[in-house]
């Protein structure tokens, strides 16, 4: 695209239809369009789910409102995002078509086609209405793109794969073993259930997945032997799947906030010109907390015990006359904590804000291993002195000078 496109009121629309549908939280139309489509998914499931209850049937032309609201809603959402597939990153490097034919392709795109077709194919073809209710019913994994937790487990998974087929093998290994077993052991027993291996195969799944219907179940006693191995062995098959995976979630979730917190500290003055290991070090003592808009973060005269970084979000600092604000990468409530002075200021959460914090005794311990950091200290209040007079903040003179009385100067970043 030429910057004399990208000046175009066309190109320009269909960037921000992009950010729109596939944005992050910061942008407020992005946040209100996104929970709207969460409501109409789960609107809509709710309503396949009862229209199937026979008291509830007297709703029928409710429930068919609530189908075509839907179903235009989701086609409209379907077009926009064909149209805006070019905007997309990972196709950027195609023509508009070719992004948008690697759109259409795309697991994604194909359930949303899924979830709105069966309308539109009822229009001209009978077809089997229980099929028409699982193809309506997918959409309910639309949810999986607003929502981060869903998308990091499906990549997880994708990440995983190798480790997950294997199982799969060693599941299906152990399926047939068990069966093969089972029936040179009952096969005379009772050769009705037992008398070949596919039969068998029925009993091996029941026992080894643990379910345990009872409708089947061994009469001698080799293949009582047989089913008690059966049944320790599923134990520890079934928990291979379920390690592999939440050992690689919560591995990408640490990631994830490494990425996130190491960003953030090595862009704050104090820790800008420590090296690796250092901010490896300071990491460790971080928690993360979230608050609500409105959320009252640090009030005036309190005792200060923890320093914050802003990680996502906005904040106020709530100055006499006026306020300031501070946004991601910035930080607060440093200089209080280092010198056990109250709070001179409140600072108040515009939006949904994630912090970082860093308790006092946690910053004095690194500050006794890592005496530079004082010297970071002392250069950012130097910066600071030539700042307007008269504001207020969680930074005192007197701390910066680490003198009993002075006038208080502003945040800083």
């Amino acid at each position: 695209m030429t910057a004399t496109d990208e000046g175009n009121w066309y190109y320009r629309l269909r960037r921000r239809v992009h950010v729109i549908l596939d944005g992050g939280a910061n942008d407020r139309t992005t946040r209100v369009v996104h929970r709207a489509l969460i409501a109409l998914v789960a609107l809509s499931v709710l309503s396949v789910v009862l229209e199937s209850v026979p008291q509830y049937r007297v709703y029928r032309r409710m429930f068919h409102n609530v189908e075509l609201v839907a179903v235009a809603c989701f086609t409209i959402e379907y077009l926009l995002r064909l149209w805006s597939a070019p905007e997309h990153t990972p196709y950027s490097d195609r023509s508009p078509w070719g992004a948008r034919l690697a759109f259409v392709t795309s697991w994604s795109a194909i359930i949303d086609l899924l979830t709105i077709l069966p309308l539109y194919l009822s229009f001209f073809v009978s077809a089997d209405l229980g099929v028409m209710v699982m193809f309506r019913l997918l959409r309910f994994f639309k949810l999986a793109r607003y929502s981060v937790g869903i998308r990091t487990l499906v990549a997880v998974m994708e990440a995983e794969r190798k480790a997950l087929v294997a199982t799969a093998i060693l599941l299906l290994g152990a399926v047939l073993f068990s069966a093969t077993a089972i029936h040179i052991a009952e096969q005379d027993a009772q050769p009705e259930t037992f008398g070949s291996i596919p039969s068998a195969m029925w009993w091996a799944i029941v026992t080894i997945t643990t379910v345990g219907y009872g409708d089947v179940t061994p009469v001698t006693l080799a293949g009582r032997l047989i089913a008690s191995v059966t049944m320790v062995t599923g134990y520890v098959m079934l928990g291979l799947p379920v390690g592999i995976v939440a050992t690689a979630f919560a591995e990408e979730i640490h990631r994830q906030e490494f990425v996130v917190t190491w960003s953030m500290v090595a862009s704050v003055p104090l820790f800008r010109t420590m090296d690796a290991s250092k901010i490896a070090e300071i990491m460790r003592y971080l928690s993360a907390q979230s608050v609500p808009a409105g959320t009252l973060i640090v009030r005036r005269g309190e005792p200060a015990q923890s320093m914050y970084f802003i990680a996502e979000g906005e904040v106020e600092i709530e100055l006499p006359g006026h306020g300031v604000r501070l946004g991601v990468g910035q930080f607060f409530g440093e200089m209080a904590i280092l010198h056990k002075t109250r709070r001179t200021a409140n600072v108040r959460a515009l939006e949904s804000t994630k912090l970082l914090v860093l308790d006092a005794f946690d910053l004095q311990a690194i500050v006794v291993r890592n005496p530079e950091i004082g010297d970071c200290i002392q250069e950012v209040a130097e910066g600071r002195k030539g700042l307007a007079a008269g504001q207020k903040g969680d930074i005192l003179e007197a701390e910066l000078a680490q003198r009993s009385a002075a006038e208080p100067e502003p945040f800083g970043e």
